[in-house]
Order: structure tokens, then C-alpha cells, then sequence
């Protein structure tokens, strides 16, 4: 039987949910990687006198950058040879996180001039950096850590109170297998069809909520009507014209509601998994020019960051082992696919284009692969 310190202490994965909810409050974290270890905060949310604090304590930080933005914002020449991630940069001497700032968000893209060269660093531990950007991305904040060596003999103040996190532990529970508990279900009618029923999920350490809507009664023997659809606030709820969202939610609603049976996975990871914010900042460099892809690298995220395994596992909780998936990406049928989820047919879901998302489509059919 345990003992109640081991009862009451955080597991490594409620541990790794505290760090995130930490770095959004602009609170640091302990990360550590045998002997090693380095003070973690967020570049967009730590606040100067924590920044101040933090450096008076253990000495000058690096900024650490996805290896995408920091082509953004170096030379063609200066960032021909930089390894694809972390890119380690030293800070000048005296440098306050405003200096920070003004490499990690394209707000400041066109003060240029404020950057100076940059001395990027090529030697020591990358390992603890990759895992700083892991888990500031995972927070869904911009990719930019400032991390804070922390020498052998330095004692850190209790008060502190820092949440830490081993680097091979945490990176085992991010790329792990993903879990979910169904939490409640109520049937209620809607405008696709007067017989559905909500299922809500939830993961272990609460961190996110699911949703599968089940239409009609669905025969668990047969390859199920299905659409894996990513929360879009914008689209599904205000209406956007930048995208087709809102218009595929409905198509797919409506198709499941003629066919009189279906299950609809509805997953919270807005902008393809990089949060509304960030979502916002892609929307603002799409007006200077750049496309989605080229604007989600300009702030240092991949093309897509979802994980469409999370779906998978909802619609194997509900008891299916095949569906017709209606979707334009190939990813989702592979990613099911691999999931042990039998796909019998992809059916396209082509609805939504306008004069404002017309080339938004278009990027997604050539850079995504999408069927358009």
C-alpha cells in the first residue's frame, strides 16, 4: 500500500499539466536532464520583475527559438546552417525580455534594426532547449523559452515553488499514446437531427475536454459515418469567411442527420493546434502577404500541430472499429488508420469557398496535400 506522501504527491503527468498552466501564468518551471539542470519561463508571458529576479539569481539566460522563426527573423546566410531544433541564442549584455520580445513576436518584425547580430550558440546540452520548446508550444504560447542554467551549487528558494520535470520523462508522456475518460452523456435534439447525443472526454489530468456527437443510433457493426473536426471558433461560431470550418461542420451535420446515423468527433485544438492567440497572429501576417504555412513558420510552429490520435481513441471508447471518414486531408485517414480505426471510404467534404478563402484552400491542396 502506498504511503500517503506517495498518495498525495503529483504524478509526472499531472506534473507536466502543471508546467503548462504555469507558463501560460508566466510562472517558471524546473526541467532537469540528469545532473543538469535549467529554470524555464515563457518569453511571451514572464513579466520583467520575474525576468530580473530570475537573472539575478542564476546569471545570464539563452533564448532559445524554433529553428523556423529564427530564419524569420536572421539572415539567408547567417541561418544556412542552423540545426532544424533548438536554435540557442545568447543574449547581449544588459539585455532585458523586452530584448527577448522583440525576436519572439512578429508584432515586432518590423523593427529589425533592434535586433543586432545574433550570437547563436552551437555547444552544450540542446536537450533541455528542444524540451523547453516542447512545452512552451504545448502551452500554446509563441515558441520562445528563456532558460536559465542552474549551476550545481546554486539553492533554489523554497519559495519558488517550482513544478520540475525530468526531460525523458516529459517527452515520454507528450509523444505517448493519448488517453481519455468519458465523463458525462445526455441526448438532445438539434437542427441536423432530432436524435443525438453529446458524449463528453476528458483526459487524465484534465487538461482538455472532447466531445463526440452521435447521431441516431449508429450500428456498432458497420463502418460508422464519421467527421474529425478540429474546434474553429471563429468559423464554426462567429461565421468566419477566412475558412471553410464553419460550412463543413454543417455539411458534415446535415449529411449525418439525411443518413440517419453518425458520430461526429469535435476536438479542442483551434488553429490547427496552436490556440485562438496564436491563430490571431497568422490571421495578421496573412494580411502582410504570407500564407498559412508560411505564416505558422514565421512563428515558429510546423504546418499543423494537432493530434488527430485523440479522435482514434474517442470513436474506439464508443465502440467502432471502421468508419467513412468525410474529410479532405489524407493525414486523418492515415493517422486512423494507424490507430487500428478501419477506414472503408474517404468522402470528400468540398463546401465554404468564397473571394476571402480562396487562396487559403489553395495552400492547403498544395503545401497540405489536402483533396480540393
Amino acid at each position: 500500500m502506498p504511503s500517503p506522501a506517495n498518495a498525495l504527491a503529483p504524478t509526472p503527468a499531472e506534473r507536466l499539466t502543471r508546467i503548462r498552466s504555469d507558463l501560460r501564468m508566466g510562472l517558471p518551471c524546473l526541467i532537469t536532464r540528469g545532473t543538469h539542470r535549467a529554470i524555464l519561463v515563457a518569453v511571451e508571458t514572464v513579466s520583467p520583475e520575474r525576468y530580473a529576479g530570475l537573472h539575478a539569481l542564476c546569471g545570464a539566460p539563452e533564448l532559445v527559438l524554433a529553428s523556423n522563426r529564427a530564419r524569420a527573423i536572421m539572415s539567408a546566410a547567417a541561418s544556412a546552417d542552423l540545426a532544424h531544433e533548438p536554435v540557442r541564442i545568447r543574449p547581449p549584455d544588459g539585455a532585458d525580455i523586452d530584448w527577448f520580445r522583440t525576436l519572439s513576436d512578429t508584432a515586432f518584425d518590423q523593427q529589425a534594426n533592434a535586433r543586432g547580430p545574433l550570437h547563436v550558440l552551437r555547444d552544450g546540452d540542446h536537450a533541455l532547449a528542444s524540451f523547453a520548446l516542447t512545452l512552451v508550444k504545448s502551452a500554446e504560447l509563441l515558441p520562445s523559452a528563456v532558460l536559465f542554467a542552474v549551476a550545481d551549487e546554486t539553492v533554489l528558494p523554497a519559495e519558488l515553488s517550482l513544478a520540475c520535470l525530468d526531460v525523458a520523462e516529459g517527452a515520454a508522456l507528450v509523444a505517448a499514446q493519448p488517453t481519455l475518460h468519458p465523463v458525462a452523456a445526455s441526448a438532445f435534439p438539434l437542427q441536423a437531427a432530432d436524435r443525438g447525443s453529446l458524449h463528453v472526454f476528458r483526459d487524465p489530468t484534465g487538461r482538455y475536454e472532447h466531445y463526440a456527437l452521435e447521431i441516431g443510433d449508429p450500428d456498432r457493426s458497420q463502418p460508422v459515418l464519421s467527421r474529425l473536426h478540429s474546434a474553429c471558433f471563429t468559423g464554426d461560431v462567429l461565421g468566419s469567411l477566412k475558412c471553410d470550418c464553419g460550412p463543413q461542420l454543417q455539411a458534415a451535420l446535415a449529411q449525418m442527420g439525411s443518413e440517419g446515423a453518425g458520430v461526429l468527433l469535435y476536438l479542442n485544438q483551434e488553429g490547427r493546434g496552436i490556440g485562438l492567440a496564436n491563430k490571431m497572429r497568422v490571421y495578421d501576417l496573412q494580411l502582410q502577404g504570407f500564407d498559412t504555412v508560411e505564416a505558422n513558420h514565421r512563428l515558429g510552429f510546423e504546418d499543423d500541430e494537432r493530434d488527430f490520435r485523440v479522435a482514434a481513441e474517442m470513436l474506439r471508447r464508443l465502440g467502432f472499429s471502421a468508419a467513412r471518414l468525410l474529410t479532405n486531408n489524407p493525414k486523418k485517414t492515415e493517422v486512423f488508420e494507424m490507430q487500428g480505426i478501419a477506414i472503408t471510404e474517404q468522402l470528400p467534404l468540398r463546401v465554404g469557398r468564397n473571394i476571402h478563402n480562396s487562396g487559403y484552400l489553395s495552400v492547403k491542396a498544395l503545401k497540405s496535400g489536402h483533396a480540393l
